[in-house]
């Protein structure tokens, strides 16, 4: 998976890095189709209240539309896991929502495969 990261106000550290690599490792293990991931994290100096001072957005480009989530915190590792988070829920949404899809195609071609039997055997 490719991988971009951006940062406005924030030092990026190697801690930092890796913390953001460990989730999107997961988000990756979760779905390997995911073709890349960029991640934004800010710092608002300006922001009204300091218990959101930090913003993280992640945006995954995956076949069909991208996904993107974003969360604010004051701990820049608790934004990074809730949007991770976030990310995970909608991932598994999108893959169930294939599963179905799948597994509905194939009960209406067994449905009529029956059906047609039936009218065989009478």
């Amino acid at each position: 998976m490719k991988f971009i990261l951006s940062t406005h106000n924030v030092t990026l550290t190697d801690a930092i890095e890796q913390h953001v690599l460990e989730r999107l490792e997961k988000l990756d293990h979760i779905d390997r189709w995911l073709l890349d991931a960029r991640v934004t994290l800010e710092k608002d100096h300006t922001a009204h209240s300091p218990e959101k001072q930090f913003k993280c957005g992640i945006r995954i480009g995956v076949r069909g539309n991208d996904l993107y989530a974003e969360d604010r915190n004051s701990d820049l590792y608790a934004a990074i896991d809730s949007t991770t988070k976030k990310l995970e829920g909608q991932i598994r949404r999108k893959h169930n929502k294939a599963k179905s899809r799948t597994h509905k195609v194939a009960a209406r071609t067994k449905e009529a495969a029956r059906t047609k039997e039936t009218r065989r055997a009478s």
